[in-house]
């Protein structure tokens, strides 16, 4: 590590500790959703679309967002992100990249922003890369997301595509 790193740290520390406050801000949000009911978790999404459709940003509704997923994620999957995941969350809804290792939980961050950037309206897309894992993905984090109110679609090889586009609106 050069002199310039040691003193003034490297590109990634100094973004993650940008992002360190709205990380505790998700955190802090952890009692008031675990205390809802899932009819008012369930309310969530609504309400946030409503405060898009105001005006406000994804990244002012994205602290509410974020805690929303993670206590749906906990009631439906019995899983809640750790710390580190909800910083992954945030990064890859920035357009970064986070890197993680096998086991780290990479699908369970990806729901984060997708849930966020899916409150918009405009659609998201989460590649994989095969069919089996996204087969697997969306049905798994799809219990999530249906928590929430969104739908999901998958698209494998072999789909057959007049099925594909009598089921989904373009």
């Amino acid at each position: 590590m050069g002199l310039f790193t040691s003193l003034f740290g490297d590109y990634s520390s100094k973004q993650i500790k940008k992002m360190n406050p709205i990380k505790d801000k998700v955190i802090a949000l952890e009692e008031k959703f675990r205390a809802m009911s899932d009819e008012e978790l369930k309310a969530v999404t609504p309400a946030l679309k409503a405060r898009l459709e105001n005006g406000e940003t994804l990244d002012d509704i994205l602290p509410e967002a974020f805690a929303a997923c993670r206590e749906a994620s906990d009631r439906v999957l019995g899983m809640r992100h750790y710390p580190v995941q909800i910083l992954g969350g945030i990064i890859l809804h920035n357009g970064g990249i986070s890197e993680m290792k096998t086991g780290e939980g990479k699908t369970l961050v990806a729901t984060l922003p997708a849930y966020l950037n899916a409150l918009a309206g405009k659609g998201v897309h989460i590649v994989t890369v095969n069919d089996y894992l996204a087969r697997r993905d969306s049905e798994w984090m799809g219990k999530v997301y249906r928590f929430l109110g969104l739908e999901v679609g998958l698209i494998v090889n072999g789909l057959d595509t007049d099925l594909f586009l009598t089921n989904y609106k373009m």
